[in-house]
């Protein structure tokens, strides 16, 4: 396993997943590979009420959930890391429709924030569908902390650019979705870092918090879209993955390098 920083400039793991660890190979978590795919309970309430609640992930769906209300907009760059299962709310003080846990894909778990009103924060969320939100109560079950970075995907025009303090730090042409498989639109996040040890294709695979409108599944896995590079270079600037984003080694090495919970935007 190998260290990255966190949002608040310390060490966190990158781990290193296998498909048993999984219980499916990032090829089936994501459209990593190119191939066809297969088709907190009111302030009051006792914490082990939370058992009856499904956990936020990216193999959930809450088709009733808060949807983002500005899918195109910017943030604070503030984000909150989970430190034990927190409940999610429709609104502050609202009803609690999931749990979020401390866990993604075996990372901590940073969410963005969204919006803020006192104590109760709207943060996105990796569930099904797009888009999808809720409000969580900050405290001691939460750590508070920013991310100076944010990640832009012109899809249309092919090119990812990463921000830190709104200063271009990098940018690439890169690789996206077919015009029957394309790459979703809207803002999410760096959800986790797999160093993948099955497939071969990309050293370390980066998940979003964000799925394919055209897959239900991407061979047995959530469709999960990522970034991630490619052996073959002929893909950047190319419209031909299943509606993940290609990146060159270079700028995988820097997203790498990014916190969890970091702001991407696929306009």
């Amino acid at each position: 396993m190998s260290l990255r920083r966190t949002a608040g400039g310390t060490a966190r793991v990158v781990r290193a997943l296998t498909a048993a660890a999984l219980g499916l190979a990032c090829v089936a978590l994501t459209g990593c590979a190119g191939t066809a795919p297969t088709e907190r309970p009111p302030y009051a309430m006792a914490k082990a009420d939370l058992g009856m609640q499904a956990d936020a992930t990216t193999f959930t769906e809450f088709p009733t959930a808060p949807a983002d209300p500005a899918p195109g907009g910017d943030t604070e760059g503030v984000v909150l890391r989970v430190l034990s299962d927190v409940a999610v709310h429709q609104s502050p003080d609202g009803p609690v429709f999931a749990k979020l846990p401390a866990k993604q894909l075996n990372n901590p778990t940073w969410v963005p924030v969204i919006a803020e009103r006192g104590k109760w924060a709207q943060v996105l969320l990796p569930s099904r569908p797009n888009g999808t939100t809720g409000w969580v109560l900050e405290d001691e079950q939460t750590q508070r902390a920013r991310t100076p970075y944010a990640v832009d995907v012109e899809v249309d025009a092919r090119r990812l650019t990463v921000r830190r303090d709104g200063g271009v730090i990098g940018q690439w042409v890169v690789g996206v979705g077919a015009s029957d498989s394309p790459t979703p639109r809207g803002r999410t996040y760096i959800m986790a870092a797999i160093e993948e040890t099955v497939t071969k294709f990309s050293p370390i695979i980066l998940p979003l918090g964000i799925h394919s409108n055209t897959f239900s599944t991407y061979g047995g896995g959530p469709g999960t879209v990522a970034l991630h590079t490619w052996p073959d270079p002929a893909v950047f600037g190319q419209a031909s993955s299943d509606g993940c984003v290609r990146v060159p080694a270079d700028a995988l090495r820097l997203l790498a390098t990014l916190p969890l919970g970091t702001l991407v935007h696929l306009r």
